[in-house]
């Protein structure tokens, strides 16, 4: 058996010998297995690409025409004013454009065992998790000009529930600035202040500064909410903080996602980023009941991800990194490219497609790929 299926292992690739060997009843004759393979062999050279095919216009066209098909949409969980999430065509664009501020970054954290079965338990983190600014447990900010204070009243209760005393919500304002002098008494804190060039203006950009201080929880996280998928329980977040979630001790670091592509590559690589690109396309086309060749959207990610940085196809991203001059200049902003390549003496090389279509000549695909000789008799 050995023997035959080294026989193969150039006319297959390692990942589909191996599926071939799993699935494979042991006391199989030599033919029969050949026979197997064989087909395989088949398959598997008709589904390679051809020589000369024209691959990025196809894949463009594959993912631009469902594109056309598209729901205008954002999906709202209900009952949660603040978590929605981008689907549809605005998502689609906002992925391929590799946009840094995404309009509802949100992630989906999974919980290692105790925790993930439910149960008060779950609120308490999903609570922990929620970043809580100053202006969710105020009652109420004044300002007195005279003594160039700020007074906040806190909600008692609330402060209560998230297990944090008044002295440490004067602590984390006091962190916020250096020109703060804070005093706390009961439920009020007094926060004076000590800059230079003093004014009522001053007194107020500060007020408006300090409900925006985050006294707990993780940073970004506007919202959270426990739901149930399967037999577990994880957390659904608006906004995404992934570098810290995944360093707490009861979340499940392998399966913990975000939407945010940006700051997937920042944390975890271009590769893990190239993965969340193929997810983040496939998932909305699916949703939207099209049909897409997962091939098509793989090619667009690694045309994404090639140099190392998530590039957008934007002119400031993949475009601009064409080594043809004309295919820069026939995308947008012609004149600014052409005039630079003027000024440094570039060369083009017309090795791709769109340059030679501008000056008339058989492009290097297909049936163009190949140049005849022909002997010519004197």
């Amino acid at each position: 058996m050995e023997e035959i299926y080294k026989e193969y292992e150039d006319k297959l690739n390692p990942a589909m010998l191996q599926e071939i060997r799993a699935n494979v009843p042991e006391k199989i004759s030599h033919e029969k297995l050949k026979q197997i393979l064989d087909k395989a062999v088949e398959i598997y050279d008709g589904s390679k690409v051809s020589p000369g095919e024209c691959i990025g216009l196809i894949a463009a066209q594959s993912i631009g025409e469902p594109g056309t098909q598209m729901v205008l949409n954002t999906f709202h969980f209900a009952g949660v004013a603040e978590m929605n999430v981008t689907m549809g065509l605005p998502r689609i664009i906002e992925v391929l454009d590799a946009t840094k501020n995404i309009s509802t970054p949100m992630m989906e954290i999974y919980l290692k065992k105790p925790y993930c079965d439910g149960g008060e338990e779950i609120k308490k983190i999903a609570l922990s998790i929620k970043e809580i600014k100053l202006k969710d447990v105020a009652t109420e900010f004044s300002i007195n000009i005279a003594d160039f204070t700020i007074t906040i009243t806190v909600d008692e209760e609330k402060i209560k529930n998230l297990s944090l005393t008044v002295s440490q919500v004067g602590k984390a304002i006091g962190k916020f600035s250096k020109n703060l002098d804070i005093k706390t008494e009961k439920n009020v804190i007094v926060a004076k202040v000590s800059q230079k060039g003093e004014s009522i203006n001053t007194l107020y950009k500060v007020k408006e500064k300090i409900k925006e201080v985050s006294i707990s929880g993780m940073k970004g996280i506007k919202q959270v909410l426990p739901v149930r998928r399967g037999d577990e329980y994880i957390i659904l977040t608006a906004g995404s903080n992934i570098k810290t979630i995944l360093q707490l001790e009861y979340v499940d670091a392998e399966r913990t996602i975000t939407n945010d592509i940006a700051e997937i590559a920042d944390v975890l690589g271009i590769e893990a980023a190239r993965e969340a690109i193929i997810n983040e396309v496939k998932k909305v086309i699916d949703s939207q009941g099209l049909k897409v060749d997962i091939r098509h959207i793989m090619l667009v990610a690694d045309t994404m991800c090639v140099s190392g940085k998530v590039k957008g196809i934007t002119r400031y991203g993949v475009v601009s990194e064409k080594s043809s001059v004309l295919a820069r200049a026939s995308f947008e902003t012609p004149l600014k490219h052409i005039i630079r390549a003027a000024v440094v003496g570039e060369e083009d090389m017309l090795t791709s497609v769109i340059e030679n279509v501008m000056l008339n000549q058989p492009i290097p695909i297909g049936t163009g790929l190949p140049g005849l000789r022909s002997k010519i008799r004197k």
